[in-house]
């Protein structure tokens, strides 16, 4: 075992270890909804924050290596190819909460005539809290930071690394006064970790940047951030304890590095690499923007279905996770790769148009996260 080059990083067309940490995140996410005050040690809802930061990493990785591979971003290519990965889904689900609720004749009992607005538009972190279809807000968050990020690091003025790094530093120093100041400081963190990953992409795109991470990406590295990651992840409270009270900034930064570092130590192959690789984990990480939006769905179909579970508990959460991994897979199958694939199909068409006669070559893309 060794550490990877840099020329090895950039010949990675996929990162399988993501898959098994989104497979993770999405079923902490539904183990704190549904599993009862017993197991909210677990902290399941910093899941969304592992996914901010793969998120961030990842989209920036794919626009540095159009950018390198091309002369530029396509703008255009970008936002067509988001939004064909994130809408169908998004609006797929939505719209089986707004039947249910409507057969059911709770469509205002639950509020959706003043949730809607929020929730078609993406300003849900601005919806009110606690209601059907909050875990979307997280969609909302990455939404606004898609259409911005892109233009803003890679159309406005002739960015170099050496720009690039020191604005993407003072963006998450500005959500870090914006946390601190009382201004959406749920956003504001979130922003904070989607950041985080654009920090990361940038650094491993540059090669003596990367040349400061290297050591991390020694596959036996992985194994004490895991144990770091998991002891700050069960530690939230404590953590922020220590810190005077950060509203929960400061484990939740010291989590991101952590999922950072992660990122970079299974690049290479080991032990933890190939636990978060292996099929089943794959399996459900491929599904988890579907099961991150339908638990709720889920939920509602096992308690009328079986009662009892009803009450939060670990048996509600374990059946409600597998019967919400059931409808994902639908939603996988039916909704997201025929669109993904739609979405590309038509970024090719549109780059061929302009680019003929020469054939429009299509470059392997690589696994990306929505939440």
């Amino acid at each position: 075992m060794r550490t990877i080059t840099h020329a090895e990083y950039l010949a990675l067309k996929r990162f399988p270890a993501l898959d098994g940490m989104r497979a993770i995140a999405a079923v902490m996410v539904v183990f704190f909804h549904f599993a009862g005050p017993n197991w909210k040690w677990l902290n399941g809802w910093i899941g969304v924050h592992l996914f901010f930061v793969l998120s961030g990493f990842l989209i920036t990785t794919l626009a540095l290596r159009e950018e390198s591979r091309a002369g530029r971003l396509s703008l255009r290519d970008f936002y067509l190819r988001r939004a064909f990965r994130i809408l169908p889904v998004y609006y797929a689900v939505l719209l089986v909460v707004v039947a249910f609720l409507w057969l059911r004749g709770e469509f205002t009992a639950y509020r959706l005539p003043d949730l809607l607005p929020y929730y078609l538009t993406f300003t849900n972190e601005w919806a009110m809290p606690g209601q059907i279809y909050g875990q979307s807000w997280t969609l909302g968050v990455e939404q606004k930071f898609y259409l911005v990020w892109p233009a803003l690091m890679f159309t406005v003025g002739a960015f170099t690394l050496k720009r690039r790094l020191p604005m993407t530093i003072g963006l998450m120093v500005l959500a870090v006064f914006g946390h601190f100041s009382g201004v959406s400081g749920l956003s504001a963190a979130a922003y904070f970790m989607i950041l985080l990953g654009c920090l990361l992409a940038l650094v491993m795109h540059s090669p003596w940047a990367f040349a400061v991470v290297r050591p991390f990406t020694h596959p036996l590295a992985a194994l004490p951030v895991l144990v770091v990651a998991a002891l700050v992840q069960t530690n939230i409270a404590e953590i922020d304890a220590v810190f005077g009270g950060s509203g929960g900034l400061v484990p939740v930064a010291l989590y991101g590095v952590a999922i950072a570092l992660l990122v970079t130590s299974t690049l290479g192959r080991g032990p933890v690499r190939w636990l978060l690789s292996v099929r089943p984990m794959a399996f459900v990480g491929e599904r988890s923007y579907s099961l991150y939006l339908i638990q709720e769905i889920a939920c509602f179909a096992v308690i009328y279905t079986i009662p009892r579970l009803s009450t939060p508990r670990l048996a509600a959460a374990v059946v409600i996770t597998l019967v919400a991994l059931v409808m994902a897979d639908l939603l996988y199958r039916w909704v997201e790769l025929p669109m993904i694939d739609l979405g590309r199909a038509l970024t090719t068409r549109l780059h061929a148009r302009k680019t003929a006669p020469a054939a429009a070559v299509r470059q392997p893309e690589l696994t990306t996260t929505s939440a």
